[in-house]
């Protein structure tokens, strides 16, 4: 018998809705929040706001655009956390409001899993989905971690950022250069244009397989400081060496620790996810990594990568076959790790 699950995604600024029916894709709309452009970051409580306003469209969208109705949906997954509290808020309301309506099952999900289990999402059946057990490198604004994910219930965090991540890095860096926000896909694009050697930043040296990512921020905004004494204007000539700098230091320092982990596992099977995983020059290094080792790499469409109900709806189908439902008194949360 078919399963289909509606997928909520609310956790920061993108209000979004999915129908997957036996893991295949039906659906996956989403509902963007330009306002917060204007003030270099999410604003919470806008963020907040448009998704009160959001959600019922974009759920409607949804099961319109998967042709069915709210009555054939079995099971309702919604982001609990972690995320901005009011926006989770919105979307685990919604939920819990809807499931009550159709007395069907909620199935809570954890953010990070969405993004670890998105490379389960096939548009048809000949969609190529990864082996357990395998090696998930897991970049985005919020979180930089490498997991073993032994099954969709099973995950291990080997590394993670002892500061900040990855993705804030890239924005916070683009904000000195003077870049709008969010800065990641304009110096992803300045990047090709620039010299990757021109500068040289700190890169840390921490044991194991932890990241951190503070000391790289702080030697970016150094030179930067360092450069504008002599050159008012050195930012604006350098624009593109700097991003091609920055962003081959970062990747160097995720490609260091995942190359580790990849040795010390022996797993021949790895994935990438979460909104860095956007980023060109990941993409390519992971890539190209694995073809000259001959380890299996799964790289993640570009509208898998940032938040999207779709990976929301994936987790919750694999707990809905597990039967693992949600009690309907569980509240959001905001913080919390694989």
């Amino acid at each position: 018998m078919s399963v289909i699950i509606l997928g909520i995604e609310s956790s920061c600024d993108d209000t979004s809705a999915a129908v997957i029916k036996d893991g295949v894709m039906l659906s996956n709309v989403i509902a963007s929040q330009k306002v917060h452009e204007a003030y270099g970051g999410v604003v919470p409580e806008l963020a907040s706001r448009a998704h009160q306003q959001n959600i019922v469209p974009v759920v409607s969208e949804a099961i319109r655009q998967a042709g069915i109705t709210k009555e054939d949906i079995d099971g309702i997954a919604f982001t609990r956390g972690p995320g901005l509290l009011g926006s989770l808020l919105v979307g685990t309301s919604f939920a819990k409001g809807l499931s009550l309506a159709l007395n069907i099952p909620l199935l809570d999900v954890n953010h990070l899993h969405g993004h670890v289990l998105s490379h389960f999402i096939k548009e048809d059946e000949t969609t190529e989905v990864p082996e357990f057990p395998y090696l998930c490198l897991l970049v985005s604004g919020g979180n930089s971690q490498i997991i073993k994910v032994n099954s969709p219930s099973d995950m291990e965090v080997l590394g993670q950022t002892i500061d900040d991540a990855a993705g804030e890095a890239f924005d916070k860096c683009a904000k000195v250069m003077g870049l709008p926000y969010p800065g990641g896909p304009y110096i992803d694009r300045l990047a090709a244009e620039g010299d990757a050697t021109r500068f040289k930043f700190s890169k840390p040296h921490i044991a194991g397989l932890d990241y951190s990512f503070s000391g790289l921020k702080t030697s970016f905004l150094y030179t930067l400081r360092d450069e504008k004494k002599v050159n008012p204007n050195f930012v604006e000539e350098n624009m593109a060496d700097l991003a091609a700098s920055l962003q081959k230091t970062i990747i160097d320092i995720l490609m260091d620790k995942f190359a580790k982990a990849i040795k010390q596992t022996g797993i021949k099977t790895v994935a990438i996810g979460g909104g860095v995983s956007a980023n060109s020059g990941v993409r390519n290094a992971v890539a190209e990594y694995c073809e000259r080792r001959g380890i299996k790499a799964f790289i993640p469409k570009r509208s898998f990568t940032t938040d999207n109900a779709a990976m929301i709806a994936i987790a919750g189908y694999f707990k809905y076959l597990e039967k693992d439902f949600c009690d309907i008194n569980l509240p959001p949360f905001a913080r919390v790790t694989v």
